[in-house]
């Protein structure tokens, strides 16, 4: 079991996460923004156009790359229906009883006949450490400033360091979301706790 572990641990680029930011063993930051959706094909054809165009805008005035990513998983709606269920069984109006047990009856037909599948977007946020080193110095300085000994692995960095990074990071962080706000994207950054549940799930889909 050490070894598989051990064997993972090396696919993960994960070095470290503090508060909101992800601290890659490549010498460089992350922050995931979870975005939420709109229903684009219940938008009118002038609000679809201003979408399409907010968006292009919006990625144009970028001078720093952007990862999107969606993650989509099969929902488990079994909590759901229990719970409905009980709500149902408690019902003293019939009409509304027998409504309830027809709509229940509607859904699970609906779960066997297809994946009823959920969708997250998210924005990846990145930063990298050599964008804060002074230019002045030559490359194999500046490499030495950022990595470790042995050229690959990170060196560990002050409190006072990481806070000049993730002010730095974090500003670009506001950036996006004042952009996706203007084409009514709400977005926030995701936790420590949440971070690590991700990834965790990511690597271990079963669960």
């Amino acid at each position: 079991m050490t070894d598989k572990n051990l064997n993972t641990k090396q696919f993960v680029e994960i070095h470290d996460i503090k508060d909101e930011v992800l601290i890659l063993k490549n010498a460089s930051l992350r922050m995931i923004l979870e975005v939420n959706s709109v229903n684009f094909d219940l938008k009118s054809a002038d609000e679809q156009t201003a979408i399409i165009r907010g968006f292009q805008n919006f990625i144009n005035s970028l001078d720093f790359p952007l990862q999107i990513v969606i993650q989509s998983r099969r929902l488990d709606i079994k909590g759901y229906l229990t719970k409905t269920e009980a709500i149902v069984n408690q019902i003293d109006n019939e009409l509304l009883r027998i409504q309830g047990i027809e709509y229940l009856r509607f859904i699970r037909g609906l779960t066997e006949l297809t994946n009823i599948m959920s969708k997250k977007f998210y924005l990846v946020v990145p930063f990298y450490l050599t964008e804060t080193v002074d230019s002045s110095k030559g490359l194999g300085e500046r490499l030495k400033g950022t990595f470790g000994s042995a050229g690959a692995k990170l060196k560990e960095m002050s409190d006072q360091d990481f806070k000049v990074y993730k002010a730095q990071i974090q500003q670009r962080s506001d950036l996006l979301s004042a952009g996706l706000q203007q084409m009514g994207l709400t977005s926030r950054p995701l936790g420590k706790e949440e971070l690590i549940k991700m990834f965790y799930s990511l690597y271990n889909p079963e669960f």
